[in-house]
């Protein structure tokens, strides 16, 4: 039986040897038969084309792939792309003497009587104004933006100011957005930090409060702006930042309020981008520096501000953060800065409670916070201080955050309180800790002071 079966199995094979020799066949025409017969015999199997939905067959491409890098013709196909429909989209935006004819329109179809010295328009002569102002202003004159804008009027129309606003806002948003977009490298809606460098650096020739800027400094003061948006927008890491985000925050309009040549001195001085801020900041890192070496050591680190940050939060801060040979540079300090003088802000709260969770567990227990304020106490007893116990302060602590958990205080927690810039400065700061602890004498104070004030007008 077994000795039937192989013979069968050769004369299978002597046929199928005298087949191939025979076929006269190309290899190009072999494939083509072995593609049609997959075909056929793989639909088969799978039930064959009968009840699936025709759209199948039409489903748009949704999926194109970046050229790599060795690709430079695509590279440059998709640059030259991206820059026809950048301009195209700026050709779309109303320019100077559109928007003033959009305003002697909106003028000339006001509705008695006036508000104050604001000047109305109905919704009827709003639509009337949108027929006359052109395609470019359609997107403007809609119901939802009519809706939008209007407030308590009796006679249901809108402030004329109010709406030409809006659509300076929105016109001076796309064009910042194009703006940027230009220097988005990878097309992608996202900025990583050598593209915020380049336009930022392109930007400072425009912003006269910067005119007085030395060259020389350009590069410190580029990093100095870029690291704001990076410390605030970019939590994670990730070294890049999209462009929605940079618009929708207030940060580029700090920066642009520079082009105002008659910005007050106290606004300067409050706007992170200024000059006499950004000379500020690096001129404090020049005096920390005592051995110029161009970078900080922990000693050196330990004079910032007030000079009373607790060893223990130093330590700290040198073990998490990145440094070189155990010394910070300015891009790493600039981080440190923009923490310490924004103790409210969730992203600043965020660095210094990486630093005070030492065991990474997401949350500061007893132990945590008894660690971090024994260096205060210890910094009390060198100032001649009464030591405050740790119990009182514990318990301060709890009752302001009210944490979920009773024994456990979370980042979320310390945002949620408000009181976040308060409990980091007690464990963190002897001068932020005898702040607090003084804060009924020092409003006191205060007050005697705008009494005295007072008396004396």
């Amino acid at each position: 039986m077994a000795n039937d079966k192989t013979a069968h199995w050769k004369d299978l094979l002597r046929k199928r040897l005298a087949s191939a020799k025979q076929d006269g066949r190309t290899e190009e025409e072999k494939k083509v038969e072995e593609t049609e017969l997959f075909t056929k015999y793989y639909t088969e199997w799978k039930g064959g084309e009968k009840g699936e939905d025709d759209s199948f067959k039409h489903i748009p491409r949704f999926y194109y792939r970046l050229p790599a890098e060795d690709e430079v013709l695509l590279q440059k196909l998709r640059e030259e792309s991206r820059a026809v429909f950048l301009q195209r989209k700026s050709r779309e935006l109303l320019d100077n003497e559109e928007l003033q004819n959009l305003w002697f329109l909106l003028d000339k179809h006001q509705v008695p009587p006036t508000t104050g010295d604001e000047a109305m328009i109905s919704y009827e002569s709003f639509l009337k104004v949108g027929e006359k102002a052109g395609a470019k202003c359609k997107l403007f004159f809609t119901a939802r933006v009519y809706a939008k804008l209007l407030h308590n009027d009796p006679y249901g129309r809108i402030s004329i100011m109010q709406f030409f606003n809006y659509v300076m806002r929105k016109v001076w948003l796309h064009q910042t957005r194009i703006g940027l977009s230009l220097y988005d490298v990878a097309g992608q809606g996202y900025l990583r930090e050598s593209d915020l460098e380049n336009y930022i650096l392109e930007l400072i020739p425009t912003l006269p409060q910067l005119d007085g800027l030395e060259k020389s400094f350009y590069s410190f003061y580029v990093c100095t702006a870029v690291r704001k948006f990076f410390f605030f927008l970019d939590p994670l890491h990730t070294g890049k930042i999209k462009i929605q985000d940079i618009l929708a925050c207030s940060f580029l309009d700090d920066l642009l309020e520079l082009r105002d040549e008659e910005l007050s001195k106290e606004s300067q001085e409050s706007n992170w981008f200024s000059a006499p801020s950004a000379l500020r900041v690096y001129g404090q890192y020049l005096n920390l520096d005592k051995d110029h070496n161009g970078m900080l050591s922990k000693e050196e680190l330990s004079r910032y501000g007030t000079g009373t940050l607790t060893s223990v939060f130093l330590d700290r801060v040198y073990q998490e953060c990145l440094t070189y040979d155990g010394e910070m540079d300015y891009k790493t300090y600039l981080d440190f800065v923009l923490a310490l003088e924004n103790r409210k802000e969730p992203a600043a709260l965020q660095y210094i409670f990486k630093l005070l969770d030492m065991e990474n567990k997401g949350y500061l227990n007893v132990f945590a916070l008894n660690y971090f304020f024994r260096a205060i106490q210890e910094q009390m007893k060198i100032h001649g201080q009464e030591p405050v116990s740790f119990q009182d302060v514990k318990d301060e602590i709890f009752d302001m955050v009210k944490p979920k958990d009773p024994y456990k205080i979370t980042l979320q927690d310390l945002v949620n309180s408000g009181q976040g810039d308060t409990v980091t400065s007690i464990l963190i700061d002897l001068n932020g800790f005898w702040t607090y602890e003084n804060r009924e004498v020092l409003v006191a104070n205060d007050t005697d002071s705008n009494t005295a004030d007072l008396d004396d007008t």
